[in-house]
């Protein structure tokens, strides 16, 4: 799958998810600074699915009515280890969980979707 990684979404969280075979692009990395419009327009631009812990996303999407939204995963779990989030979206993965065209929110107790 392809996704981009925003600003405050862990190094080894993307290392490990491109050594599981993801195409993953950084917001830190390749456009650093730049604000949450942006990610956006990028992530729609490139057709990757925004990973982030940012939940000024959510609002953005659903009360700022943003056309033609990718799919965005919000981590609202950060774990001790800088690659739990990328164990977390593996394992959603790995159960079949269809993440594209839907707003997620990853926990460590489960995930909630919003379909769009």
């Amino acid at each position: 799958m392809r996704f981009l990684a925003n600003e405050n979404f862990p190094d080894h969280s993307i290392a490990l998810l491109q050594a599981a075979g993801h195409d993953v692009s950084s917001i830190r990395i390749e456009h650093q600074r730049e604000k949450d419009p942006f990610v956006i327009r990028k992530a729609q631009q490139t057709q990757r699915i925004i990973l982030t812990f940012d939940k000024d996303y959510g609002e953005i999407l659903f009360k700022n009515g943003v056309t033609d939204p990718p799919a965005m995963m919000f981590f609202r779990y950060r774990g001790q280890d800088p690659t739990a989030a990328a164990h977390l979206l593996l394992d959603l993965l790995e159960k079949g969980v269809a993440i594209e065209d839907t707003f997620t929110v990853l926990e460590i107790d489960g995930v909630r979707q919003r379909k769009y």
